[in-house]
C-alpha cells in the first residue's frame, strides 16, 4: 500500500543573509556598491550578536543601511503569541512566517543538578504542519503547508538567543546550547533546507552561529534515504528516529511511512549512522496506554538493538504521551511504563523516561499544532 503523503505548496520566503554562503554575501554588498569585508561585519550583527535590523548597526555606513535591509533582510518571522510555564523555565513562541503560515518553537531551561550543567535547549521547526499524518501526533494531523527556509530555521535559533539575552528566561544565561529538530515538521522532508541551516548553526562566527555539531539532534520518523545521505555528510550530529514500536504490523499503523521502509531497514540505516560518525543514536519512543507499552515489545525492541552488533549503539528515550484534544490515544499506566525500563535494563539496553515539558501550554512533544487556542485563534 502506498504512502501518501502531504506535499507543501510552492510559496517560497524571500531569500535572506542567513540563505546565502560566504561567497555570496561578498558578492551581495559588492553588488550594493560596498567593499567585501562589510560582509563580514553584516554577518557578525547577525551570528554573534543575534541582530536582524542593519537600520540599527552603527559600524556600517548610515546611506547603506536601509538598501542592506531592504535588499537581503526581509521579515521571516512575526511573533504572534509567547507561551510560558515551569515558573517561566518553558517558552513557547508562535511565528507567522512569510505567506501566513504558522509554526512554534519552544525554549526550555534546565537547572544544573547533580549530574549535569545547566542548559537551554530549543525545540525548533523546519516545516510549517507535517506531511507524516502519524495518527497521534496532533502536528501530523493538520497536513503540511510548507518547507521552511534555512534563513526561517537558523532565526528561531537567533530569537531564542534575543530572548535568553533579554532575561526572559528565569535563569538562563549566554545563549541556547541544544537545539533539536523536533519542533514541526519532518526534518528529512526539508532536507536541503535542514542540512544547510546544521551547517550554519555549526560554522565558525562570523560565517555562523558557532555551536557545536554534537548539540544538534535531527529526529525522523525513518525516511531511510535521508538518513544514509547524513551519514555521508560527515556532521556528528545526534541522530534520533521516531520508532515508538519495533514491529512492522504495529508501526504501520503508528507511523505510516513504515509501509514505505520497514523497521529492520530503519534500524539498520541508524545502525550505520552510529557506526560510522561514532555518535549514540536516540530511539524515540511515545508510550501509548495498551498500544505499544506491552513488557514483550520492550523485550522486541531490546533484541532488535542488540542483534545489530554492541548495544551500546542506541539509547532509548522513553516519552510519556502528551494528550491532544479529542484523541483515542493516551500515556501508558504508570505500571505498564515501570515494567517496559525494567525489561530493557534487563536486556542492558541504555534507557531513560523524557522529563515531559510544556504540556500546560500545548508545548509538549507530539503537541505543536499552531492553531486554536495555543495560536491565541481561538476561544
Amino acid at each position: 500500500m502506498p504512502v501518501v503523503v502531504n506535499t507543501p505548496s510552492r510559496a517560497k520566503p524571500p531569500r535572506h543573509w542567513i540563505d546565502l554562503s560566504v561567497e555570496e554575501r561578498e558578492q551581495a554588498v559588492k553588488d550594493l556598491g560596498l567593499p567585501a569585508f562589510r560582509a563580514r561585519q553584516i554577518s557578525a550583527h547577525v551570528f554573534e550578536r543575534w541582530e536582524v535590523d542593519p537600520t540599527q548597526w552603527t559600524d556600517l555606513p548610515k546611506a547603506a543601511r536601509q538598501d542592506i535591509a531592504d535588499a537581503w533582510f526581509p521579515v521571516l518571522l512575526t511573533e504572534v503569541s509567547r507561551q510560558s510555564c515551569d515558573n517561566g523555565t518553558t517558552v513557547k513562541t508562535l511565528w507567522r512566517l512569510h505567506g501566513g503560515a504558522l509554526v512554534e518553537s519552544v525554549l526550555m531551561y534546565y537547572p544544573a543538578t547533580r549530574h549535569s550543567a545547566a542548559r537551554t535547549t530549543l525545540c525548533l521547526s523546519s516545516q510549517a504542519g507535517c506531511g507524516m499524518a502519524c495518527p497521534f501526533c496532533a502536528t501530523g494531523q493538520g497536513g503540511i503547508q510548507r518547507n521552511m527556509s534555512t534563513a526561517e530555521i537558523v532565526s528561531q535559533v537567533l530569537a531564542a538567543n534575543r530572548l535568553i539575552a533579554a532575561g526572559e528566561v528565569p535563569g538562563a544565561s549566554g545563549r541556547v546550547h541544544n537545539v533539536v529538530f523536533m519542533g514541526m515538521g519532518e526534518p528529512m522532508a526539508n532536507y536541503r533546507s535542514v542540512l544547510t541551516a546544521i551547517r550554519t548553526l555549526t560554522a565558525d562566527g562570523p560565517a555562523g552561529v558557532g555551536m557545536s555539531a554534537r548539540a544538534l539532534t535531527v529526529s525522523t520518523v525513518g525516511l531511510v534515504p535521508r538518513i544514509k545521505a547524513l551519514t555521508e555528510e560527515g556532521i556528528p550530529v545526534t541522530l534520533a528516529i521516531s520508532l515508538h514500536a519495533p514491529d512492522d504490523e504495529l508501526r504501520d499503523e503508528l507511523i505510516p511511512v513504515n509501509r514505505r521502509w520497514k523497521v529492520d531497514e530503519l534500524l539498520d540505516a541508524a545502525w550505520h549512522y552510529a557506526e560510522k560518525t561514532k555518535r549514540r543514536v536516540s530511539i524515540e519512543y511515545a508510550l501509548m496506554k495498551d498500544i505499544n507499552d506491552q513488557a514483550d515489545r520492550a523485550a522486541v525492541l531490546a533484541r532488535q538493538i542488540r542483534r545489530r552488533g554492541d548495544w551500546t549503539w542506541a539509547h532509548v528515550n522513553l516519552i510519556p504521551l502528551n494528550p491532544t484534544p479529542g484523541s483515542r490515544w493516551t500515556a501508558s499506566r504508570s505500571e505498564d511504563q515501570d515494567a517496559f525500563v525494567e525489561t530493557l535494563e534487563r536486556w542492558k539496553i541504555p534507557v531513560t523516561v523524557r522529563d515531559t515539558r510544556g504540556s500546560e501550554i500545548d508545548g509538549a512533544c507530539g503537541q505543536l499544532a499552531a492553531v486554536g487556542r495555543s495560536a491565541g485563534l481561538g476561544q
